[in-house]
């Protein structure tokens, strides 16, 4: 069944119930994309683990967010369980053989998994207004930041690093507006409390040092396999925005590092976003536009992006129209929103006239699916009802110490687990704050000592001049002599009031005697 330069997926079946053929997917044709839907239960989970399991036997390294924790079962050899057993058997998959893949556990918040980060530079600008649904005034305070860190000399790494700049920005904005153009302290709020909300979600565990380097993810083992990365997704899904950013980051920076290769033989890397739809709810025009041309364009990077939602409504018809490469497990159609997914994703094949696909997308089994990928020149291939091929790792969830045995022996041991905190804007806008409240708190101390004798003096007379000191001796030899002349005046003045009293007195004295 297995087939050199193609992937397994399973075999196609008659109307009649009777096996058809093998249905492959050509690894030339894996950067392609492709897209897997189907309602909770349906298989999905197993569709990704066994395309992932296939990638990583041709070599092709694997990245896929794992929501429930199931997905971790591929790094454990498989169990041969009954209802297994019994399809590979049914769909003439022999001999079906069992093994574990070599896996790299992420985990942005540090407990399931090796750290995952980036940087605020390393985000940009651009990327953060997409994010933020900024407006173009917000857009251009942001860019202006970003300016500013890089010829300030300031570090942007973080959370706190960028809220510091703002910061600073607000509370000088009318001397830096006459520099970089202006900047609104209104903008500079609304996007502070865009940061709040994103560090509400655990932002500040995915911004920080050291960065993810994307070559990590691109690993390949000594016998050619290519590694599976598998990052903890289920706490990261309760925070959608943080996510979305997340995803969204890491396929600009792929875009942004990888060299242009064309269409290789296989691809460099084959991405699964499991719950793709939070990437897109609620996602302004722009972002969904970012999203599209990423997808369109990285393929000549030789990247591969497959999306894992439960409805196809959940994709942009511009982004859903780049996917080549289908999985449709099956859906329900009781409400008219069903009944209408039901009916665009039949649209979406290449009509088999053995069947009618809008009828058996609601009649498919668990492990059953319509299948169609890319053949010859790239048209795809008409779509067939497949049963889908049972996984060689196991099928469920790792055990905490299994998990654990894994990242104590992975290859990016020690690179990631460490918060690194070097000095950058947050720390050197703090300095700089402090410095120059020392300054003031000088100049404000030296305006209010006393000068000495405790005299006032006007600014720009120095009391310490030999002149001005020989002044002020004369000024105080004078006012002593002007002093003392006066004690002198009063002492006679006295003298002579006594005298002349006395004086009066002998008068009377002798005129009355003599009137006597």
């Amino acid at each position: 069944m297995l087939q050199e330069g193609k992937l397994y997926i399973g075999t196609s079946r008659k109307p009649d119930d009777s096996i058809n053929k093998g249905e492959y997917l050509e690894l030339k044709f894996g950067n392609r994309h492709g897209l897997i839907t189907g309602a909770t239960g349906t298989g999905k989970t197993v569709t990704l683990q066994i395309l992932a399991e296939g990638f990583s036997n041709a070599g092709v390294p694997v990245f896929c967010a794992d929501i429930k924790g199931d997905l971790s079962g591929i790094g454990a050899i498989g169990e041969p369980k009954d209802f297994l057993v019994k399809r590979a058997e049914q769909i003439g998959l022999a001999p079906y053989d069992f093994q574990e893949f070599p896996v790299i556990f992420w985990d942005l918040y540090g407990e399931k998994g090796h750290r995952v980060r980036t940087t605020m530079s390393e985000m940009g600008p651009l990327l953060l207004s997409r994010l933020m649904n900024a407006t173009d005034a917000q857009e251009g305070v942001l860019n202006i930041a970003f300016k500013i860190a890089d010829e300030g000399g300031l570090p942007l790494l973080d959370l706190k690093d960028l809220q510091a700049l703002l910061n600073y920005m607000g509370e000088n904005a009318g001397e830096l507006s006459n520099q970089f153009g202006f900047i609104s302290k209104s903008s500079v709020g609304s996007i502070q409390r865009e940061l709040l909300i994103l560090e509400q979600q655990g932002a500040e565990h995915f911004f920080g040092e050291p960065a993810l380097k994307i070559t990590d993810i691109m690993r390949t083992t000594n016998d050619g396999r290519g590694a599976i990365s598998v990052l903890a997704a289920d706490k990261l899904m309760m925070n959608p925005r943080l996510y979305a950013t997340f995803l969204l980051w890491l396929l600009s920076e792929l875009f942004e590092e990888l060299p242009e290769v064309g269409d290789p033989d296989k691809p460099k890397l084959v991405f699964f976003f499991d719950e793709a739809h939070l990437l897109f709810n609620d996602a302004p025009k722009v972002l969904v536009e970012r999203v599209e041309q990423v997808v369109r364009l990285i393929r000549s990077k030789g990247v591969g992006v497959y999306f894992v939602t439960q409805n196809p409504l959940d994709m942009p018809e511009t982004v859903l129209a780049q996917l080549g490469n289908r999985v449709q497990h099956a859906l329900r159609a009781y409400s008219p929103r069903e009944q209408k997914a039901v009916k665009t994703a039949a649209d979406t094949f290449r009509p088999n006239p053995d069947f009618n696909c809008a009828e058996v997308i609601t009649n498919l089994g668990t492990g059953e699916a319509l299948v169609s990928t890319l053949e010859g020149k790239g048209s795809p291939t008409m779509v067939e009802r497949t049963l889908i091929r049972p996984p060689a790792s196991r099928l469920g969830p790792l055990t905490e110490a299994e998990r654990q045995k894994v990242i104590d022996v992975s290859p990016v041991r020690g690179l990631y687990d460490e918060d690194f905190d070097r000095e950058s804007a947050y720390e050197l806008l703090a300095k700089r704050a402090a410095k120059a409240a020392e300054q003031a708190e000088a100049a404000r101390q030296a305006e209010e000592q006393p000068r000495e004798g405790s005299r006032w003096t006007l600014p720009g007379f120095g009391d310490d001049e030999p002149a001005a000191r020989s002044g002020r001796q004369a000024r105080q030899r004078s006012s002593g002599y002007q002093r003392e002349t006066i004690v002198e005046a009063a002492m006679k003045s006295v003298a002579r009031t006594v005298a002349t009293q006395v004086g009066r007195a002998l008068v009377r004295g002798i005129l009355g005697s003599l009137k006597r």
